[in-house]
């Protein structure tokens, strides 16, 4: 009996790490493309109605967040579903090989700015949620350990009062793909206590691969100048505009 409570005991040692495993969650805000609603120089209509995630440049075409992963070998799609007329529509991944959630928002682009305030809260931590992936719950805007921003820099056309003070001295990883989003987001990403991971300096495209590229270099815990080189690399590979002037554009750090 005494060896039995032993060896239960072992076990149960054993197993708990397994069985009590967190789940890593990177949670993707996209303000989708919109002629309309942005100031943006004017893509071709089907690809540039806001409203449209189907066709949008930044969701539903070749390079768009859900398009891309969805065929990415390292991604599997597990979920997608509608929310509400503010955010069009939800896509959950889980990656193929490691413990970590994708979870993409398609914004309507008619409500860019509140895009950008929900990417914010997330990363100051006053915005928090979960969702329930089958058996396993997983952490949303602020409960997620890296949160991205893609699409048009709406700062170069509101301002927001900054009211993003970090909220419970946790610091989330940010990615913002977005034109110059150092030059407009640093104070509120410095008020929210978040690490700006991969940010940009001039005008650029932010389609999928170098959000894809980026975050597998992060999922492998390498470091924050290897997941700007892997960005870097993406976007030459696809923009061809020279490694020089990728690297020049996507950085990393205040």
């Amino acid at each position: 009996m005494k060896n039995r409570i032993i060896l239960l005991f072992i076990l149960t040692l054993y197993f708990i790490p397994f069985f009590g495993q967190e789940s890593n969650t990177i949670h993707v805000l996209v303000a989708l493309c919109d002629n309309k609603y942005q100031g943006i120089v004017k893509v071709p209509k089907g690809i540039g109605n806001g409203q449209d995630p189907n066709s949008n440049l930044y969701w539903g075409c070749g390079y768009g967040i859900r398009t891309y992963f969805k065929k990415s070998a390292e991604w599997k799609e597990v979920r997608r579903e509608k929310i509400d007329s503010v955010r069009l529509e939800r896509i959950i991944f889980k990656h193929k090989t490691e413990n970590n959630y994708l979870v993409a928002d398609a914004y309507n682009g008619k409500y860019i700015k509140n895009c950008t305030v929900d990417f914010l809260n997330s990363c100051s931590g006053k915005l928090k949620d979960t969702l329930r992936v089958g058996e396993t719950t997983i952490g949303i805007n602020g409960g997620a350990k890296l949160v991205a921003y893609i699409g048009h820099n709406g700062l170069m056309d509101f301002s927001l009062s900054n009211t993003f003070e970090n909220r419970d001295n946790a610091t989330r990883d940010a990615i913002i793909l977005a034109c110059a989003s150092k030059q407009y987001f640093t104070p509120y990403l410095k008020s929210a206590k978040a690490n700006p991971l991969l940010w940009t300096t001039h005008l650029m495209c932010p389609e999928a691969y170098t959000l894809h590229d980026a975050i597998a270099a992060y999922i492998d815990a390498k470091s924050n100048a290897a997941v700007r080189e892997a960005a870097a690399t993406a976007y030459n590979k696809y923009q061809k505009c020279g490694i020089k002037g990728a690297r020049g554009l996507l950085v990393t750090g205040f």
